[in-house]
């Protein structure tokens, strides 16, 4: 998965069930590079991640929720691929609405003003 490193605060959503992650922000990127590439090895490819691992990510996601995320065809001579169905892109599309409603909610604003400053960045060759 990728991890990005985020200079200020920020949240991150996870639905948790029976102790596994069915849906979070490495996840979303899976499907969104699904989406983009129809294909799932070209998804890895992009996000660094092992074909089995996307694998094992998407068959959490199916175990857990009503439909399936995506849908495949085998390789062969007409070569294989995978799309997004419609409860994947419904998925996608309802995680980044509660991402933004969050983003702009007052009690998250409230949780972030918990925070402790953040001291500014030292200056180079300064004592």
């Amino acid at each position: 998965m990728t991890r990005t490193h985020h200079p200020s605060p920020r949240f991150q959503l996870r639905l948790v069930v029976d102790k596994e992650i069915v849906i979070g922000p490495g996840k979303v990127e899976l499907l969104e590079a699904i989406g983009r590439h129809g294909s799932i090895a070209a998804a890895c490819r992009e996000m660094g991640l092992s074909y089995k691992k996307a694998w094992q990510l998407l068959e959490t996601m199916n175990r857990h929720l009503a439909a399936p995320v995506i849908d495949t065809v085998t390789g062969g001579t007409q070569r294989g691929g995978a799309t997004l169905t419609a409860h994947g892109h419904a998925l996608i599309e309802e995680y980044h609405r509660l991402m933004a409603d969050l983003a702009c909610n007052r009690h998250g604003e409230a949780l972030l003003n918990h925070l402790s400053p953040r001291p500014p960045a030292e200056e180079n060759g300064a004592d």
